[in-house]
């Protein structure tokens, strides 16, 4: 990965200004934006101080022939960025710099830009679903679900982005649906999906299925568990799966489905057991054994610990303010960006903040995170 990488991916979009008034290049200003926001800027302002502060080193990778743009001028240009464009060379570039393995589990989950709202309507803030590579801990896609809709309509679009051919696609009950599991299919890879009771006969008939083997494992001491200890408080789970279709007719209408689950779960906090046991409910394409459930289950977890924590805590993205246009979506995907890039730059073995700080004071870091592998 490097910045003509970034130059040949992202340099394709179109520029939606009147050409004969262009004073900044488009792919000036978002190389600009990622830089600014490699090392720590929030908004339109920090990035012209940035800009201010980084001039001569910003030329060695773009001309900034008539100066620094103002950053009334970045937001407008940002916010005008066709975002169909952005996303589909954004999943390009990450599939020409990420390596997924056959099984690699790719977790597909949403979140709220709670910032992002108008402040006519504090009720319209946008949620962004993406794509995150588990075992890479880089994000590979993002799509912006409509205002009228949830995240059931986006992941189709998201899917269509992805290369995700051999991988194991988790996603929670919303996208428990037939149509999104077909398209996992016809993209050659398997679908993991969490199962609740707004799927109906199929809920019932995989619980009354599972039932008697957790009964069974339990009575015989073979269930798979595992336990983690985190300062006082002992969480307990045991994964049970079934390939027996045959006990689920409603089985037959979706596509492929080898393999129904459940994780049992509970908690103990200072020794003592905290509510009643949890049941979470899995249905699969791929042929799994209870510790691949546990593990995959697991795995689809760290798109909450390993990239909405750091966006939200690091990157203070639900206190950003952007929301003009459609800025508010592109600088989402500008903070993918950044933080794809600050993951993989590793000689420097610290959290994402203490990383965007050091780029912030050390010019030749930042150039290793632009240019990490």
């Amino acid at each position: 990965m490097s910045v003509n990488t970034l130059f040949e991916y992202f340099s394709s979009i179109d520029d939606p200004r009147q050409q004969g008034k262009v004073q900044h290049p488009l792919f000036d200003i978002l190389f600009l934006t990622i830089s600014a926001v490699i090392a720590g800027c929030q908004g339109w302002e920090e990035i012209e101080d940035f800009a201010h502060d980084k001039l001569t080193w910003l030329r060695k990778f773009i001309a900034l022939a008539n100066g620094v743009p103002r950053h009334d001028t970045i937001a407008r240009v940002i916010s005008r960025i066709d975002m169909t464009q952005f996303q589909t060379c954004f999943s390009q570039w990450m599939q020409s710099c990420s390596e997924l393995t056959d099984g690699s589990v790719v977790a597909i989950d949403g979140k709220r830009l709670k910032g992002s709202f108008k402040q006519s309507d504090r009720k319209d803030a946008i949620h962004i679903v993406s794509a995150f590579a588990c075992e890479n801990s880089v994000t590979l896609g993002q799509c912006k679900t409509d205002s009228k809709s949830n995240e059931i309509t986006a992941i189709p679009e998201l899917l269509q982005l992805l290369e995700v051919k051999g991988c194991l696609v988790t996603i929670d009950a919303m996208g428990c649906q037939k149509e999104i599991a077909k398209q996992i299919i016809d993209k050659e890879a398997d679908y993991l999906l969490a199962l609740k009771a707004n799927q109906g006969s199929l809920f019932e008939q995989v619980k009354q299925c599972l039932q008697p083997e957790i009964t069974r494992q339990i009575a015989n001491d073979s269930l798979l568990s595992e336990v983690d200890y985190q300062r006082g408080r002992e969480e307990f789970r045991a994964a049970v799966v079934s390939h027996d279709m045959a006990q689920i007719p409603a089985s037959a209408s979706w596509p492929n489905l080898q393999s129904v689950g459940v994780i049992v779960s509970y908690r103990k906090i200072d020794n003592q057991q905290q509510g009643e046991l949890t049941y979470r409910y899995y249905i699969s394409s791929a042929n799994l054994s209870a510790q691949r459930l546990a593990e995959a289950t697991r795995a689809h977890w760290h798109i909450e610990n390993s990239l909405h924590w750091c966006l939200d805590v690091a990157m203070n993205e639900d206190g950003c303010r952007i929301r003009r246009d459609g800025a508010a979506e592109v600088f989402a995907g500008v903070r993918h960006i950044a933080l794809n890039l600050l993951k993989k730059e590793t000689s420097f073995n610290k959290g994402v903040r203490a990383k965007q700080l050091k780029a912030a004071r050390n010019e030749n870091y930042l150039e290793k995170v632009l240019n990490s592998k």
